[in-house]
Parts: structure tokens; C-alpha cells; sequence
């Protein structure tokens, strides 16, 4: 049974991703999106907590809160993919449940 995990705030006000990529299971999605998006960036210190979940989760950001933001997608961390509003539907629809962390 997978999870898709919805982030919406920012790893700066909130412990939201951390907390999501501690409860994660393998197989599990963590969809950055809003103002969560900030936690997909190189050098905000938390690389480290993303790469030791890369490949046993999948972490993507919604592309167009990454660009309103003004994150270039050359500045997410290794492993961190961009998706559409599409791809965000198919991500509910392949999931078993939704999970947002707030």
C-alpha cells in the first residue's frame, strides 16, 4: 500500500519535511509543493535527510510552485523531479491514499 505525502510549508518555519521523510515508508511519494518546495533546494542543509531516503521514496516538486518561487530546477537536489499538475493527478491516482503534512 503506498502513500503519496503532500509538504506544503517551508522546511524554514515548520519540522513538516522532516517529519514526513522519518514516517515514509519504501515505496512512498513526498510531493513538494508551495512554499515546501524550498526543502528540494541544494544547500539548505537538508541534502543529507533527502539522499538517505532517494530510491526507497520518490521526491518530486510541483514544477510551477518551484518556478513561481524562482527555484530553477538546476538547484534541486540529486534525485528531486519536477512534475506537472498532470503528473501530480497521476501520482492521487497511483497512490493508494493522500497524506498532507501541514
Amino acid at each position: 500500500m503506498s502513500t503519496l505525502h503532500t509538504v506544503n510549508k517551508s522546511p524554514f518555519s515548520t519540522q513538516s519535511l522532516l517529519s514526513c521523510l522519518n514516517h515514509a515508508k519504501d515505496g512512498d511519494t513526498i510531493l513538494m509543493i508551495e512554499d515546501g518546495v524550498y526543502g528540494a533546494a541544494k544547500g539548505t542543509g537538508l541534502g543529507d535527510a533527502l539522499a538517505a531516503r532517494g530510491g526507497a521514496v520518490s521526491l518530486c516538486v510541483l514544477a510551477s510552485d518551484m518556478e513561481a518561487r524562482g527555484l530553477e530546477a538546476s538547484r534541486l537536489i540529486d534525485g528531486v523531479t519536477p512534475v506537472d499538475y498532470a503528473g501530480f493527478v497521476e501520482m492521487v491516482v497511483n497512490n493508494d491514499r493522500t497524506q498532507s503534512w501541514l
